[in-house]
């Protein structure tokens, strides 16, 4: 498996001071054709992540000197985009609720069960090494937004990445939607520093915040004397972005009259200016932006159809913030490293609590707004993490407000059961009287529930050898139970 710059997939760490445990590990996931490494303590496994890219981090919870839960901690501030699974021999929902909050991607209960340790391992491999390919992108991206990073894990974002990747190159024009704050002015000077324009003008104009009566002039420029207060000769937006890229922000909100005139110097590539009688060549790509629905616009006869066709060659369609929620410990770690740079302050990051009202929140202001809530709690932070004290009451109220939950299409409804219970008794921090009111249910079923789950993993520890494959009896033993 490879990343797509053709470098190796990130590796596989399996930690565990039961050296036959750690063996047979091992030659579980390497079976499955994973890049593993094998570590006895949590000091070995720590330089590994020090070292070398790191997709996973399976490891035991009770070690002796660096354990389970201090290596969890450790790996957050070493390597961020490794994924761990946790392994814990209690078989308590609670024991992987202390874990899954200090970050903690999954867990996995013994008696080990060799297909349960395969899809949970795997599941991790992918998305974080997904997150590995993704990070030089991000990078470029964040460079190309002059320091505002493009940044997403989610479904949407990578689109919306992958889609900015590809268009950048060309000389097409792009129209970009969506709500105010969602990042428009990032992507489109991504595209502008990702493409064959980067040494030319990067121009932007906001069309809803000139007067109707200047946006001419502004666009277009004007000769000396074409109106009252025209003292002398001006280029317009076009000729000061002539070469490279202009952004037309708040397209929707450009004049009507106006918009036959813009879609004329669109198709022609000449500019005329106000007062003058010739012609101007122009090499400009367009990048135009908006908050409202353009088709609606077109519909209700306040945009024309054929500008909105011309700009609509490649549509790119961002996102507001509570549609990705998954992808808010990422922008929120990203501002805080750069707020606090700028802000020649100590912080580092965020707990849990507050973390976890960031992602309650609905986010009205989108990412502009977190950037915002961020660099406020960085600014009013005493220590070197925000806490729940730090954000502003709006925010801080939201904790514990409602979590979502993905889930695959095709996913057994015992596994749905199973995984909202957890989630829900990971939210009420084990309480699950809490967890049982804020499901419908009744407490004792949850306590049945958990009785039943851990009963049926110590009845499945005696079925996995029937998991081996046949003529292959010399590895029958890392087949079943770990």
């Amino acid at each position: 498996m490879t990343s797509a710059e053709g470098q190796s997939s990130p590796t596989v760490v399996v930690v565990d001071d039961d050296r036959s445990n750690l063996a047979s590990l091992k030659k579980i996931l390497e079976r499955e054709s994973l890049p593993v490494r094998a570590a006895s303590d949590g000091r070995e496994a720590l330089a590994i992540l020090r070292a070398e890219p790191v997709s996973v981090l399976l490891t035991d919870l009770m070690m002796p000197g660096i354990d389970g839960m201090d290596l969890l901690r450790a790996a957050g501030q070493t390597s961020p985009n490794t994924a761990v699974v946790v392994m814990t021999a209690y078989g308590t929902v609670e024991t992987a609720v202390a874990a899954m909050k200090e970050g903690a991607y999954d867990f996995i209960t013994k008696p080990l069960r060799r297909a349960e340790v395969v899809r949970a391992v795997r599941r991790a491999h992918e998305r974080a090494s997904l997150r590995y390919e993704n990070q030089g992108l991000r990078e470029a991206l964040d460079h190309a937004g002059g320091g505002r990073a493009l940044i997403g894990s989610s479904g949407v974002m990578r689109r919306a990445i992958e889609l900015v990747e590809q268009v950048a190159p060309t000389r097409a024009t792009v129209l970009l939607q969506g709500e105010s704050g969602t990042g428009k002015e990032v992507v489109a000077r991504a595209l502008h520093r990702l493409g064959n324009r980067a040494n030319r003008p990067f121009v932007a104009v906001n069309c809803a915040a000139i007067p109707e009566n200047l946006i001419e002039s502004e666009l277009f420029g004007h000769e000396k004397g074409a109106f009252t207060g025209a003292f002398a000769r001006r280029d317009g937006r076009f000729q000061l972005a002539d070469g490279g890229t202009l952004l037309l922000d708040e397209i929707g909100d450009l004049p009507f009259a106006l918009q036959g005139k813009l879609l004329r110097v669109l198709q022609e590539g000449e500019v005329e200016r106000i007062g003058g009688g010739a012609v101007e060549r122009i090499d400009v790509r367009v990048v135009a932006a908006s908050n409202r629905n353009l088709e609606e616009e077109v519909a209700a006869g306040r945009f024309r159809s054929d500008l909105f066709y011309r700009l609509n060659v490649i549509a790119i369609e961002l996102p507001p913030l509570r549609e990705r929620g998954e992808d808010i410990p990422a922008l929120a770690q990203h501002f805080v490293r750069r707020l606090a740079a700028a802000n020649d302050k100590p912080v580092r990051g965020i707990r849990v609590d507050a973390l976890d009202a960031l992602q309650a929140w609905t986010w009205p202001g989108n990412v502009r707004e977190l950037e915002n809530v961020i660099e406020r709690a960085v600014v009013l932070a005493t220590g070197d993490m925000i806490g729940l004290q730090d954000l502003p009451d709006r925010v801080a109220r939201a904790e514990g407000g409602s979590r979502i939950l993905h889930i695959p299409v095709g996913t057994p409804l015992e596994a749905i059961e199973r995984l909202a219970i957890a989630e829900t008794l990971k939210m009420t921090a084990g309480d699950k009287r809490k967890a049982a009111t804020l499901l419908g249910i009744a407490v004792r079923t949850i306590y049945r529930k958990l009785d039943d789950w851990r009963a049926g993993d110590a009845n499945d520890e005696g079925d996995e050898g029937d998991e081996g494959d046949e003529g292959d009896e010399g590895d029958e033993g890392d087949e079943g139970d770990v």
